[in-house]
């Protein structure tokens, strides 16, 4: 057996930390998603949001990544619009 194979019945990831969930992100989310009644992100919208998080925590607090795509979201703010503006307040601290 190769040795980056994992042992029969065993995820790929499974066994290094946070990876040791049932599933992976990408699925949780097409779950969490499902049970919403909306579709799952694309691949370029999940990208988009993990930029505005990564825009919010690099900013300021790591607290701010989840709560600036809930904002986001309460707003109804376009992903494109909510990223440009993140950075507008990067900009002005």
């Amino acid at each position: 057996m190769a040795p980056d194979r994992p042992p029969d019945g065993q995820r790929p990831n499974q066994g290094l930390g946070y990876a040791d969930a049932p599933m992976n992100a990408i699925e949780w989310l097409a779950a969490y998603a499902e049970k919403l009644g909306v579709p799952a992100p694309t691949t370029d919208e999940l990208k988009t949001i993990l930029d505005l998080a990564g825009e919010a925590a690099h900013s300021s607090e790591r607290i701010a990544a989840p709560v600036a795509c809930w904002l986001a979201a309460k707003a109804g703010a376009g992903l494109d619009d909510a990223l440009r503006l993140a950075g507008e307040v990067s900009s002005d601290a």
